[in-house]
């Protein structure tokens, strides 16, 4: 790297957490999977390429690295790229379905560094293995929480809110809040991959006016209970319990738009790079690290940089003349780009659908194009604003003035 590339990182903004796909395996089959995991992909890194991107990384300064699949723990050598990340100075977290945390791969875990593990819990029993295509797999959860514990790793939780789910989430709470977790993060389901395929789940923009009020009353009890509830990037923005959700949980305690390219890094199991791991392949992936160093694709790749360099006419429709449009850049660019196939104009604000509202309105989505049913594709959808149907408005929750 030359001293040019050094100065450069050491003055602009860093890689400080990395997402990394480290494997396509997976053992369940969520209904609401954006990669369509399952078998691996046919030139996914090999172990000397995986510790080359450790290596890489932590010349970057990247400060947490969280690997997950597919179902990382399905990788042959996840423990050797575990202990190589730790190896390094670098905090190793995971996200998993928790179905094969035995007792004995807890350990092993444990052993070899593991900083953190968030378990995926997507409702009570009967929903959650609906959500996730196999009976047992709630019940492989709450056992990989108590195995993990157990073998002195920390444990969180992580929730995918769509349709079928989002009125339990004070019973995901009560579930999670028993095991002494440190936090739960909930982001809303976006309709990539099988998700595309699933028109139950889909949340519409104009049930953010129940979702919200709900999310704010279980972030009330959960600090309560002494429970730390992270809101996903795709949660929000600006409607009247923003402060609430966010107080603690994110810079300035509201939302700042898209780190992607700016603080975070997503790593595909093939050696993809992209500003933010949930991302779509097509017109995201910066470069490959079989071709490029990391450090390359990180300060020269147009694909990692359109968050750093934002400007309001990046964006469109309502979000361009929204009075938060500077500071919100948009929300989530996964969200936005995935629904609309381009980024700078997300429905699923809370802000939004407040406004609308009040102008006797709400905004719904069309399907216009299915998915091809491709690994991380996209159906398309155009946006329908109607009027609000007034029964449907009698009954929703009073808005916080």
């Amino acid at each position: 790297m030359t001293i040019k590339r050094l100065r450069l990182l050491a003055d602009g903004p860093k890689p400080l957490l990395v997402v990394w796909e480290i494997t396509l395996r997976c053992d369940q089959h969520c209904r609401f999977c954006g990669t369509r995991a399952g078998r691996p992909a046919p030139d996914e890194l090999t172990t000397t390429e995986a510790l080359e991107v450790v290596k890489q990384l932590a010349d970057l300064g990247t400060v947490e690295l969280a690997i997950h699949g597919g179902e990382a723990y399905l990788r042959a050598d996840w423990l050797d790229i575990v202990r190589a990340i730790r190896a390094e100075g670098i905090d190793c977290t995971m996200v998993t379905g928790g179905r094969g945390f035995g007792p004995e791969l807890a350990r092993d875990a444990a052993a070899a560094g593991m900083s953190s593990v968030s378990i995926s819990v997507d409702g009570v029993e009967e929903t959650h293995d609906a959500l996730r295509g196999l009976k047992g797999s709630h019940a492989g959860a709450m056992a990989a929480m108590r195995n993990l514990r157990e073998a002195g790793v920390r444990i969180g939780c992580n929730t995918q809110v769509n349709r079928q789910n989002w009125r339990e989430l004070p019973a995901i709470l009560d579930l999670v809040a028993a095991h002494a977790i440190y936090g739960w993060q909930v982001q809303l389901m976006v309709p990539m991959g099988r998700a595309a395929e699933a028109d139950d789940l889909w949340l519409e923009p104009y049930d953010l006016l129940e979702v919200m009020p709900l999310l704010a009353s279980v972030r009330e009890r959960a600090d309560a209970l002494g429970v730390k509830l992270w809101p996903g990037n795709n949660v929000g923005y600006f409607g009247p319990y923003e402060h609430l959700l966010r107080d603690g949980r994110s810079f300035g305690g509201f939302s700042s738009g898209c780190g992607g390219g700016i603080r975070t890094l997503g790593i595909e199991a093939n050696g993809d790079i992209k500003g933010c791991s949930a991302m779509s392949s097509q017109g995201f992936v910066g470069g490959n690290v079989r071709d490029r160093s990391i450090a390359e694709i990180w300060l020269e790749a147009p694909e990692l940089k359109f968050a750093r360099d934002f400007v309001v006419d990046d964006l469109w429709g309502f979000c361009r003349d929204c009075y938060y449009a500077e500071t919100c850049k948009g929300g989530c660019i996964w969200t936005a780009s995935t629904i609309l196939g381009k980024r700078g104009n997300n429905p699923y604000c809370h802000h939004r659908a407040v406004e609308l509202l009040a102008a006797g309105k709400r905004e719904r989505m069309r399907l216009v194009s299915a998915a091809p049913g491709l690994i991380r594709d996209a159906a398309r959808f155009e946006l329908v604003v109607e009027d609000a149907p007034a029964d449907w408005v009698a009954s929703l929750p009073a808005i916080p003035t």
